[in-house]
């Protein structure tokens, strides 16, 4: 189990991330935009740099919902293998069983 506090940091981290999107993207769109003048495009860039940092979405740490472990995440099931092994073993997975051979 990871830490309880970068687990909440890590949501935090998503929560900004999904309330600055609209935000950031406006204005990546106009500071990556050749046709504007060069000094309204620095001012965009000027304003995104202003935003949080924990408002990108590159900072966001891809952690299994149940255990909060970061290594080994599949990001179709968002889960570590270890609690996707426990599941399946369990029978709570559909369709996936326990190899034998």
């Amino acid at each position: 189990m990871a830490k309880k506090s970068s687990i909440e940091r890590n949501s935090k981290r998503r929560r900004m991330a999904k309330k600055f999107s609209g935000r950031r993207s406006r204005l990546k769109e106009i500071a990556n935009d050749r046709m504007l003048p060069a000094e309204e495009r620095y001012a965009a860039r000027l304003k995104l740099a202003q935003l949080p940092r924990n408002s990108s979405p590159v900072r966001i740490r891809n952690r299994c919902d149940l255990t909060g472990r970061p290594r080994g995440y599949y990001r179709k099931l968002r889960m570590s293998r270890i609690a996707l092994r426990e599941l399946s073993s369990q029978g709570l997975v559909p369709g996936m069983v326990k190899s034998s051979w």
